[in-house]
């Protein structure tokens, strides 16, 4: 078998290198079903048989939207790309509106939903999108055609008109548009060639410490390229691909599983961090003093060496304490690949303590996505970074401390948007990512902030927001955090508490209320808050330190406005959000 330069020929390579009984598993009505890589194949084949028969042709775009990943994305995938098609993936959380104008923009011919509540959503904006033709759905659904209408349709086709097919597309055709959900303005829809992904696949594969006995868990969304590049190497390493139920059950279905690797975003295994600490915090006695000596000594870890003695405890430790971490995400964790947003440092550090492989990495859906990745080889890791840049894939730093990206995984542009596309890529092949970072010790790259989030004070200081807003997240008290005060005096924030945990907190101090709101008005409440402010503003300048903060009663949500699909704050809608809040802390209205 040839080595893979298209997206569909990862199947195809991994049936011939690696076949598998599970090389697809989904977990329907409590019930795990397992798809071959044959099947997985076969049921490809005549997904492109049915959309030929629709009068589908190279360069269509065909839209998939999936409320949960489930093996059908894959076959739906497969169909499109080996006949010269396009996909379209789309967020499920989006709006109505989102959905017209990305379907209009692209021009999308056909699309796949999962369930009904997607139906709904895309159907009643169907007659507002002209080259719209037909809608199908995975599960039955009243009054939606169904898509085994068009598995069905040429079930004795012939597989040479695809494979013909199949022959004429180029790696550096474009294979699908991803619409970047944005913090600011409309999407943007990114054209990544076959070449683009699948050079990412190849490059990245270095980093992935697991081979063709390994079992992996998927989660995050497929119409992410994040996940979608992992979802291929998965393919092409051999790695058999299990997909959770839904993000609620992710615990469960880890230890069902027992994968051995997985992918995450930073808010997740923070949450993960919270839980167990809260657990920890129950216990009593002498098991109580054994968990926190634990962590502890894991936030005193580095990866670049530690005394023996050190070691010795860390010893007794991992036996005692984190082996049971290890246990309740199945007990054969060989990589959690972090990405989307900065990862706290003391995270990565007590993970990586306890004997659980957390790889923080770095990209864009422009890039790939992956650029940088730590790993576990070859000194391979530094805590705070996002590791080295993989091979073939050129990052330097601009003299305002840009990063720049060139290599063959950088998109071919923004669909559409030849003057946006202008603006990001300069004449020599380098794309502009927007983020701010340097080298640490010549080789790792390290994060430090957005270019356009940086704000100035009135008194000329510069303030680098996220990293005020991870300090700040280390508390337990402290769920989301924006850190606003551009030309204002000094900086200030926005902050969504950890209700859980805060609600804990109150039952023990006995602190009555009724609801969040009530709660977050509490003057111990907000002492306690402010106690936890200061003690994190100490680490920073005085320009830098957060001066004043408002509590928000309520969770800050995607469906509300507050967050994008990957959980990135969309920071001018919050801002227009809490107008009274602003003006609250700064004397005067936003924008004034």
């Amino acid at each position: 078998m040839l080595e893979p330069t298209r997206l569909f020929d990862f199947p195809y390579y991994q049936l011939a290198k690696y076949p598998k009984a599970d090389a697809l598993v989904t977990k329907y009505n409590g019930v795990w079903k397992k798809m071959s890589s044959q099947e997985f194949i076969d049921k490809g084949y005549l997904l492109s048989l049915g959309l030929l028969k629709l009068g589908v042709k190279p360069g269509d775009k065909i839209s998939i939207i999936s409320t949960n990943n489930r093996m059908e994305w894959n076959v739906t995938d497969l169909g499109i790309l080996q006949i010269g098609a396009i996909d379209v993936p789309v967020y499920p959380t989006i709006s109505a509106d989102d959905y017209k104008f990305i379907f209009n923009d692209a021009g999308v011919t056909y699309c796949f939903v999962s369930d009904a509540a997607l139906f709904e959503k895309v159907n009643s904006i169907k007659d507002q999108v002209s080259t719209l033709k037909e809608i199908y759905s995975w599960d039955q659904v009243p009054g939606c055609k169904n898509w085994e209408e068009i598995l069905n349709s040429n079930i004795n086709g012939d597989r040479t008109e695809v494979d013909a097919i199949k022959a004429t597309i180029q790696e550096t055709d474009l294979a699908t548009l991803i619409y970047t959900s944005g913090t600011t303005g409309v999407p943007k829809g990114v054209m990544l060639s076959h070449r683009n992904i699948v050079s990412n696949v190849k490059d990245s594969r270095g980093r992935l410490p697991c081979d063709e006995n390994a079992r992996g868990v998927s989660f995050l969304p497929l119409c992410h390229v994040y996940e979608r590049m992992i979802i291929y190497l998965y393919n092409y390493t051999g790695v058999s691909l299990y997909y959770a139920e839904s993000m609620e059950t992710i615990g469960d279905n880890i230890r069902e599983v027992k994968p051995h690797v997985f992918t995450a975003v930073p808010r997740l295994l923070e949450k993960v961090y919270d839980k167990i600490i809260d657990k920890g915090a129950q216990l009593t006695g002498i098991k109580k003093a054994l968990f926190f000596w634990a962590v502890d000594l894991g936030l005193q870890y580095d990866v670049k060496g530690m005394s023996g003695w050190y070691n010795f405890k860390l010893g007794i430790a991992r036996k005692l304490i984190f082996s049971k971490w290890m246990e309740a995400l199945g007990g054969n964790v060989q990589a959690i690949a972090s990405g989307s947003a900065p990862l706290q440092p003391r995270l990565a550090r007590v993970f990586l303590a306890a004997g659980i492989n957390v790889q923080e990495g770095y990209g864009l859906t422009e890039t790939s996505p992956v650029c940088a990745v730590n790993c576990p080889h070859e000194d391979g890791t530094r805590i705070g970074t996002v590791g080295r840049p993989i091979p073939h894939v050129d990052v330097k730093i601009a003299e305002d401390g840009e990063i720049l990206v060139k290599g063959p995984n950088v998109m071919m542009g923004y669909y559409n948007r030849p003057d946006l596309t202008a603006e990001v890529i300069d004449a020599d092949g380098y794309f502009h990512t927007g983020d701010i970072g340097e080298y640490v010790e010549g080789q790792y790259l390290k994060i430090t902030d957005r270019k356009k989030e940086i704000f100035k004070t009135s008194g000329g200081k510069y303030v680098a927001p996220a990293v005020l807003e991870n300090a700040l997240k280390e508390s337990n008290f402290i769920e989301q955090v924006m850190v606003i005060g551009e030309g204002e005096k000094h900086p200030a924030a926005f902050i969504q508490p950890e209700f859980n945990f805060l609600k804990s907190w109150c039952e023990r101090k006995g602190i009555a209320y009724s609801n969040n709101e009530e709660m977050v008005k509490n003057p111990k409440v907000l002492a306690r808050i402010e106690k936890e402010v200061e003690r994190i503003n100490e680490r920073f300048g005085k320009w830098e330190q957060v001066k004043k903060f408002a509590l928000i009663g309520h969770l800050w949500s995607i469906d509300a406005g507050h967050l994008t699909p990957t959980l990135k704050l969309r920071r001018k809608p919050i801002m227009k959000m809490y107008g009274a809040e602003f003006e609250e802390i700064f004397g005067h209205p936003y924008g004034k």
